[in-house]
């Protein structure tokens, strides 16, 4: 039974010779059932070859159809390169075109520049470096070194200090939603403070959006213009990944100038003329705008020579407003007590005089 099986399974094999494709799977079959039909021992033998054929078969067609996905993903992948290559080459010659010839005059004659000696491609390569040199000089730059025109003179009226503020999250809070898209929310008191502090102080809303941004945004907190000046992104100073509003480019004197911002790194570079909000999270129960306003009022009306003292001072407390709150609350209170010792007759004790609010309120250590 076995010589028979094992000639069934030769002539089964010479079948699958011949026949190439699917032809040897039905050739297999047939062997099997007759090896089968003959011997059982046989038989298990031939259904084991059969699977194990079966799977190496199945192995090489799905290793092979892999393979050609490969070769296919390799083959777009060095043609997308090429064509980056291209592209990135032909946007290279077409900026040193661009960029790199002569500005021209009204008339359309080109202007003379210092590179005009050098060779033709020379030229062009320079003249590209020194546009985007100065491009980048004037992004990491303020517009000028002096930002804000002259104090104004007699007759005119210049106020005593000059009050630098942001509009972003201290004055303006913007809000999204899927209706109106963005929108800025007015903070609660905007109107008050800019009215009582006009008098006292020069408003200059200096702010790292841009001027196509924020120009309609002060217009509607303003209507009134109590706002002297405004200064956008590119009057601040580009500095590790920060827009910092530089005083010293100002033009006015550093000792009469408070920056108020809900980011200390705004004013890093005079750390001592800053005062730092908390972020307004858009709440309309917040008060933190008439606050800020009695403690601006205090420090001009006060004479204060020098305020850099005071907001360095103010500037240890986690709350500078709310501090100042209660210092004024205490000397209230203080000097109720003495109106009513006064009107009993008493001797009020020393210290207990309007005249010493302020060096109380700021702090004697850092007035003396």
């Amino acid at each position: 039974m076995a010589a028979a099986a094992a000639a069934l399974l030769g002539r089964a094999v010479a079948a699958c010779g011949a026949r190439r494709g699917r032809g040897w799977a039905r050739a297999w079959a047939r062997a099997w059932g007759r090896a089968c039909s003959g011997s059982t021992g046989t038989g298990a033998v031939l259904r084991e070859r059969l699977r194990r054929d079966q799977a190496a078969g199945g192995a090489g067609a799905a290793g092979d159809a892999e393979e050609q996905r490969r070769w296919a993903r390799g083959g777009a992948r060095r043609l997308a390169l090429r064509l980056a290559g291209l592209l990135g080459a032909g946007g290279g010659v077409a900026i040193v075109c661009i960029f790199g010839s002569n500005a021209v005059d009204e008339h359309g004659a080109k202007i003379p520049d210092e590179f005009d000696g050098d060779p033709v491609g020379i030229q062009q390569l320079r003249r590209t470096y020194k546009y985007f040199k100065d491009y980048r000089q004037m992004i990491i730059e303020p517009t000028s070194p002096k930002l804000l025109p002259d104090p104004l003179q007699e007759p005119y009226y210049q106020p005593p200090y000059t009050l630098v503020i942001e509009l972003t999250d201290v004055l303006l809070h913007p809000e999204w939603s899927l209706v109106t898209g963005w929108r800025f929310k007015k903070r609660p008191g905007i109107e008050s403070f800019l009215q009582q502090l006009a008098p006292l102080y020069e408003i200059v809303v200096f702010t790292s959006e841009t001027g196509m941004t924020a120009f309609p945004l002060i217009d509607s907190v303003d209507p009134h213009g109590f706002v002297s000046y405004r200064l956008f992104r590119d009057a601040t100073r580009y500095m590790d990944g920060q827009h910092v509003k530089d005083i010293s480019c100002l033009n006015r004197d550093p000792a009469r100038v408070v920056v108020v911002d809900c980011r200390r790194e705004a004013f890093c570079l005079q750390p001592h003329n800053g005062l730092a909000l908390p972020r307004w999270d858009g709440s309309s129960e917040d008060r933190q705008l008439y606050d800020l306003a009695a403690f601006l009022k205090t420090i001009a009306l006060s004479g204060v020579p020098d305020v850099r003292p005071v907001l360095e001072h103010y500037a240890l407390e986690e709350d500078p407003l709310a501090a100042f709150k209660r210092r004024r609350t205490q000397l209230e209170e203080e000097e109720q007590q003495r109106r009513e010792e006064l009107a009993q007759g008493k001797k009020p004790p020393p210290g207990l005089f309007l005249g010493s609010w302020a060096g109380r309120l700021w702090g004697r250590s850092k007035q003396q």
